[in-house]
């Protein structure tokens, strides 16, 4: 993998300590986060990007601080790092990172079991991953989930450029180019 990617995951606290360059598979699957992440907001068609909370809800909660904010700044910090960065099933918006192995296409496999006839019906199309990868059944890792839409973020472990994958992908067939594009 890349090192200015490496270093970015560091940047967001991800632990690249036992990535050994390897293989992608094996140094994602060495990467850990101690911290929850959040999607950078977006244009949509309701709401420009700075009309949305980069946080869910953290905007009440910051009003329902206001006092806090004005007495101890650094005790609202330390109050909504405690709050929205720490490992939790609580609902936040936040994505976790949970690299695993997902094979909908090897039999045998678990994934194969639930996944298969969904990704081999007409509905999916992964044309674009079998145009850069040439590979019609290829593997994935999956490197988030989250409890938004979309829920699970991958990348597939055929790509050609495995320093810097091209795509990553989620299930709802959505396809978001390396940072480079």
């Amino acid at each position: 993998m890349k090192q200015e990617i490496l270093e970015r995951i560091k940047q967001l606290g991800g632990n690249i300590d036992n990535v050994k360059g390897s293989s992608l598979t094996d140094d994602l699957l060495a990467i850990t986060f101690d911290t929850v992440l959040y999607q950078r907001p977006v244009d949509t068609p309701w709401a420009s990007a700075e009309e949305e909370e980069p946080i869910y809800g953290i905007g009440d909660f910051i009003d329902e601080n206001t006092e806090l904010f004005k007495t101890d700044k650094q005790a609202l910090y330390n109050k909504i790092i405690d709050k929205y960065f720490r490992l939790t099933e609580e609902a936040y918006g936040q994505a976790f990172w949970q690299p695993r192995l997902f094979t909908p296409f090897k039999e045998g496999t678990a994934d194969f079991d639930e996944w298969n006839s969904d990704f081999t019906d007409e509905d999916t199309d992964l044309s674009e991953i079998i145009k850069v990868t040439d590979d019609n059944t290829p593997d994935f890792l999956q490197v988030f989930y989250s409890y938004g839409f979309p829920d699970n973020f991958f990348i597939c472990l055929s790509d050609p450029n495995p320093d810097n994958p091209t795509f990553v992908w989620d299930r709802s067939r959505s396809f978001f180019p390396r940072s480079d594009e």
